[in-house]
Protein backbone atom coordinates (compact mmCIF):
# COMPACT_ATOMS: atom_id res chain seq x y z
CA UNK A 1 0.00 0.00 0.00
CA UNK A 2 1.63 3.44 -0.89
CA UNK A 3 1.89 5.99 1.63
CA UNK A 4 2.57 8.72 -0.74
CA UNK A 5 0.24 11.90 0.79
CA UNK A 6 -1.81 14.24 -1.54
CA UNK A 7 0.61 16.66 -0.55
CA UNK A 8 3.50 15.25 -1.97
CA UNK A 9 1.77 14.43 -5.01
CA UNK A 10 1.32 17.62 -5.55
CA UNK A 11 4.50 18.70 -4.73
CA UNK A 12 6.53 20.51 -7.60
CA UNK A 13 9.25 18.50 -8.97
CA UNK A 14 11.29 21.76 -8.46
CA UNK A 15 12.52 25.24 -9.87
CA UNK A 16 13.39 25.43 -13.40
CA UNK A 17 17.06 24.74 -13.50
CA UNK A 18 19.59 27.56 -14.01
CA UNK A 19 22.13 27.80 -16.89
CA UNK A 20 23.96 30.44 -18.93
CA UNK A 21 22.46 29.83 -22.39
CA UNK A 22 19.11 28.87 -23.63
CA UNK A 23 19.25 27.69 -27.22
CA UNK A 24 15.44 28.50 -28.02
CA UNK A 25 15.41 32.14 -26.00
CA UNK A 26 18.26 32.62 -28.39
CA UNK A 27 16.88 31.61 -31.77
CA UNK A 28 13.83 33.86 -31.23
CA UNK A 29 16.64 36.49 -30.21
CA UNK A 30 18.03 36.21 -33.31
CA UNK A 31 14.76 36.15 -35.39
CA UNK A 32 14.07 39.38 -34.26
CA UNK A 33 17.23 41.14 -34.26
CA UNK A 34 17.63 39.86 -37.86
CA UNK A 35 14.63 41.27 -38.86
CA UNK A 36 13.91 43.39 -41.91
CA UNK A 37 13.98 47.15 -40.58
CA UNK A 38 17.10 45.67 -38.49
CA UNK A 39 19.19 44.24 -40.26
CA UNK A 40 18.94 46.94 -42.70
CA UNK A 41 20.19 49.73 -40.01
CA UNK A 42 23.24 46.90 -38.89
CA UNK A 43 24.21 46.12 -42.60
CA UNK A 44 24.05 49.84 -43.57
CA UNK A 45 26.10 51.00 -40.93
CA UNK A 46 29.25 49.39 -41.55
CA UNK A 47 28.93 49.66 -44.97
CA UNK A 48 29.23 53.23 -44.51
CA UNK A 49 31.78 52.58 -42.57
CA UNK A 50 33.71 50.71 -45.20
CA UNK A 51 32.68 53.10 -48.01
CA UNK A 52 34.41 56.13 -46.67
CA UNK A 53 37.18 53.97 -45.63
CA UNK A 54 37.83 53.03 -49.53
CA UNK A 55 37.07 56.26 -50.28
CA UNK A 56 39.22 58.38 -48.32
CA UNK A 57 42.07 56.45 -49.22
CA UNK A 58 41.69 56.81 -52.79
CA UNK A 59 42.00 60.26 -52.54
CA UNK A 60 44.15 60.63 -49.80
CA UNK A 61 46.48 57.49 -49.62
CA UNK A 62 47.64 56.00 -46.68
CA UNK A 63 47.77 58.53 -43.37
CA UNK A 64 47.48 57.14 -39.73
CA UNK A 65 46.09 60.28 -38.80
CA UNK A 66 42.98 60.49 -40.98
CA UNK A 67 42.63 56.50 -39.83
CA UNK A 68 42.35 57.42 -36.59
CA UNK A 69 39.97 60.17 -36.92
CA UNK A 70 37.63 57.93 -39.01
CA UNK A 71 38.44 55.29 -36.73
CA UNK A 72 38.39 56.85 -33.50
CA UNK A 73 35.65 59.04 -34.20
CA UNK A 74 32.73 57.81 -36.48
CA UNK A 75 33.43 53.93 -36.00
CA UNK A 76 34.05 54.05 -32.25
CA UNK A 77 32.39 57.13 -31.69
CA UNK A 78 29.60 56.82 -33.23
CA UNK A 79 28.90 53.35 -35.05
CA UNK A 80 29.65 51.19 -32.57
CA UNK A 81 26.80 52.41 -30.06
CA UNK A 82 24.28 52.90 -32.63
CA UNK A 83 24.60 49.15 -33.01
CA UNK A 84 24.98 48.72 -29.66
CA UNK A 85 22.05 50.67 -29.44
CA UNK A 86 20.09 48.59 -32.14
CA UNK A 87 21.11 45.34 -31.06
CA UNK A 88 20.93 45.88 -27.12
CA UNK A 89 17.14 47.32 -27.10
CA UNK A 90 16.26 45.04 -30.03
CA UNK A 91 17.19 42.23 -27.75
CA UNK A 92 14.15 42.45 -25.47
CA UNK A 93 12.48 45.92 -25.86
CA UNK A 94 10.01 44.56 -29.03
CA UNK A 95 8.72 41.91 -26.32
CA UNK A 96 7.85 43.64 -23.76
CA UNK A 97 5.94 46.70 -26.02
CA UNK A 98 3.87 44.27 -27.75
CA UNK A 99 3.05 42.30 -24.64
CA UNK A 100 5.07 38.99 -26.57
CA UNK A 101 7.26 38.58 -23.64
CA UNK A 102 4.38 36.93 -21.42
CA UNK A 103 4.93 34.19 -23.51
CA UNK A 104 8.39 33.72 -23.07
CA UNK A 105 8.20 34.18 -19.08
CA UNK A 106 5.06 31.70 -19.29
CA UNK A 107 8.06 28.50 -20.24
CA UNK A 108 9.76 27.12 -17.33
CA UNK A 109 12.83 29.29 -18.16
CA UNK A 110 14.55 31.20 -15.17
CA UNK A 111 14.57 34.97 -15.68
CA UNK A 112 18.88 35.04 -15.30
CA UNK A 113 18.61 32.80 -18.27
CA UNK A 114 16.46 34.67 -20.13
CA UNK A 115 18.53 37.87 -19.50
CA UNK A 116 22.03 36.44 -20.56
CA UNK A 117 21.01 34.38 -23.37
CA UNK A 118 19.82 37.89 -24.87
CA UNK A 119 23.19 39.81 -23.78
CA UNK A 120 25.10 37.12 -25.39
CA UNK A 121 23.45 37.13 -28.71
CA UNK A 122 23.03 41.14 -28.13
CA UNK A 123 27.32 40.93 -28.06
CA UNK A 124 27.70 38.65 -30.70
CA UNK A 125 25.38 41.16 -33.26
CA UNK A 126 27.27 43.98 -31.56
CA UNK A 127 30.71 42.64 -32.25
CA UNK A 128 30.05 41.07 -35.74
CA UNK A 129 28.43 44.29 -37.00
CA UNK A 130 31.10 46.61 -35.26
CA UNK A 131 34.25 45.07 -34.27
CA UNK A 132 34.91 43.12 -37.76
CA UNK A 133 34.22 46.07 -40.65
CA UNK A 134 36.55 48.51 -37.94
CA UNK A 135 38.92 45.57 -38.45
CA UNK A 136 38.56 45.91 -42.20
CA UNK A 137 38.04 49.33 -42.31
CA UNK A 138 41.29 50.02 -40.42
CA UNK A 139 43.27 47.37 -42.79
CA UNK A 140 41.84 49.74 -45.86
CA UNK A 141 42.60 53.01 -44.80
CA UNK A 142 46.27 52.45 -43.26
CA UNK A 143 47.02 48.73 -44.04
CA UNK A 144 47.06 48.13 -39.81
CA UNK A 145 50.23 50.47 -39.81
CA UNK A 146 50.39 50.90 -35.78
CA UNK A 147 48.59 48.12 -35.51
CA UNK A 148 45.74 50.93 -35.47
CA UNK A 149 43.11 48.64 -37.37
CA UNK A 150 43.62 45.81 -34.51
CA UNK A 151 43.78 48.31 -31.84
CA UNK A 152 40.27 50.19 -32.85
CA UNK A 153 39.20 46.43 -33.68
CA UNK A 154 40.07 45.08 -29.79
CA UNK A 155 38.19 48.88 -28.52
CA UNK A 156 35.09 47.99 -30.59
CA UNK A 157 34.79 43.96 -29.09
CA UNK A 158 35.11 45.43 -25.60
CA UNK A 159 32.68 48.84 -26.17
CA UNK A 160 30.26 45.97 -27.71
CA UNK A 161 30.06 43.67 -24.31
CA UNK A 162 29.31 47.03 -22.23
CA UNK A 163 27.01 48.71 -24.45
CA UNK A 164 24.95 45.33 -25.08
CA UNK A 165 24.51 44.99 -21.42
CA UNK A 166 23.47 48.81 -20.59
CA UNK A 167 21.19 49.10 -23.82
CA UNK A 168 19.58 45.63 -22.32
CA UNK A 169 19.26 47.27 -19.16
CA UNK A 170 17.51 50.21 -21.18
CA UNK A 171 15.15 47.64 -22.82
CA UNK A 172 13.53 46.18 -19.69
CA UNK A 173 13.17 49.72 -17.61
CA UNK A 174 11.51 51.69 -19.82
CA UNK A 175 9.62 51.54 -23.26
CA UNK A 176 11.41 54.44 -24.63
CA UNK A 177 14.86 52.51 -24.70
CA UNK A 178 15.72 53.33 -28.32
CA UNK A 179 15.40 57.00 -27.49
CA UNK A 180 17.03 56.61 -24.49
CA UNK A 181 19.66 54.85 -26.32
CA UNK A 182 20.20 57.38 -28.53
CA UNK A 183 20.71 60.15 -25.86
CA UNK A 184 23.17 58.33 -24.48
CA UNK A 185 25.33 57.14 -28.15
CA UNK A 186 24.83 60.15 -29.61
CA UNK A 187 25.38 63.14 -26.72
CA UNK A 188 26.87 61.34 -24.32
CA UNK A 189 29.65 58.91 -25.78
CA UNK A 190 30.30 61.48 -29.06
CA UNK A 191 29.88 64.88 -27.77
CA UNK A 192 29.89 65.13 -23.79
CA UNK A 193 32.35 61.68 -23.12
CA UNK A 194 34.77 63.34 -26.16
CA UNK A 195 34.73 66.84 -25.70
CA UNK A 196 34.42 67.30 -20.97
CA UNK A 197 37.53 66.33 -19.62
CA UNK A 198 35.37 64.84 -16.36
CA UNK A 199 32.74 63.28 -18.06
CA UNK A 200 35.59 61.50 -20.33
CA UNK A 201 35.93 59.10 -17.18
CA UNK A 202 32.47 57.43 -17.41
CA UNK A 203 32.75 56.79 -20.94
CA UNK A 204 32.56 53.37 -22.29
CA UNK A 205 34.17 54.32 -25.08
CA UNK A 206 37.17 56.02 -23.01
CA UNK A 207 36.89 52.35 -21.32
CA UNK A 208 37.00 50.38 -24.48
CA UNK A 209 40.39 52.32 -25.26
CA UNK A 210 42.02 52.08 -22.70
CA UNK A 211 42.37 48.38 -23.57
CA UNK A 212 42.67 48.71 -26.92
CA UNK A 213 45.72 51.24 -26.72
CA UNK A 214 47.31 47.81 -25.74
CA UNK A 215 46.85 46.02 -28.72
CA UNK A 216 48.22 48.96 -30.79
CA UNK A 217 51.43 50.61 -31.30
CA UNK A 218 52.17 52.47 -28.40
CA UNK A 219 51.00 56.14 -29.11
CA UNK A 220 48.53 54.97 -31.90
CA UNK A 221 45.55 55.06 -29.66
CA UNK A 222 45.01 57.09 -26.52
CA UNK A 223 42.77 57.18 -23.30
CA UNK A 224 42.01 59.59 -20.51
CA UNK A 225 41.19 56.63 -18.19
CA UNK A 226 44.05 54.26 -16.77
CA UNK A 227 43.68 50.28 -17.21
CA UNK A 228 43.00 49.26 -14.14
CA UNK A 229 39.95 51.54 -13.68
CA UNK A 230 38.85 51.20 -17.28
CA UNK A 231 38.89 47.26 -16.09
CA UNK A 232 37.08 48.10 -12.94
CA UNK A 233 34.43 50.15 -14.38
CA UNK A 234 33.85 48.13 -17.69
CA UNK A 235 33.12 45.11 -15.02
CA UNK A 236 30.94 46.47 -12.79
CA UNK A 237 29.11 48.46 -15.46
CA UNK A 238 28.16 45.22 -17.19
CA UNK A 239 27.61 42.93 -14.48
CA UNK A 240 25.17 45.48 -12.76
CA UNK A 241 23.73 46.04 -15.96
CA UNK A 242 22.86 42.41 -16.50
CA UNK A 243 21.46 41.75 -12.65
CA UNK A 244 19.81 44.34 -12.29
CA UNK A 245 18.14 43.15 -16.09
CA UNK A 246 17.24 40.19 -14.65
CA UNK A 247 15.70 41.92 -11.31
CA UNK A 248 13.33 43.89 -13.69
CA UNK A 249 12.74 40.76 -15.38
CA UNK A 250 10.93 39.64 -12.62
CA UNK A 251 9.45 42.47 -11.36
CA UNK A 252 7.49 42.37 -15.21
CA UNK A 253 6.79 38.79 -14.10
CA UNK A 254 5.09 39.73 -10.83
CA UNK A 255 3.47 42.88 -11.55
CA UNK A 256 1.75 40.66 -15.20
CA UNK A 257 0.65 38.37 -12.63
CA UNK A 258 -1.08 40.79 -10.31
Amino acid sequence: MSTTTPAARTAPSGAPKFSLFHPTVARLTYRALLGRRRALILFALPALLVVLAVAVRTLTGADDATAGGILGGFALGTMVPLIGVIAGTGAIGPEIDDGSVVYLLAKPVPRPTIILTKLLVAIGVTVTFSALPVLLAGFLLNGNSQQMAVGYAVAAAVASVAYSALFLLFGTVTRHAVVFGLVYALIWEAFVGTLIPGAKTLSIQQWALAIGQKAAAEGALTSDVQLPLALCLLVGLTGAATWYAARRLKAHTLSGEE
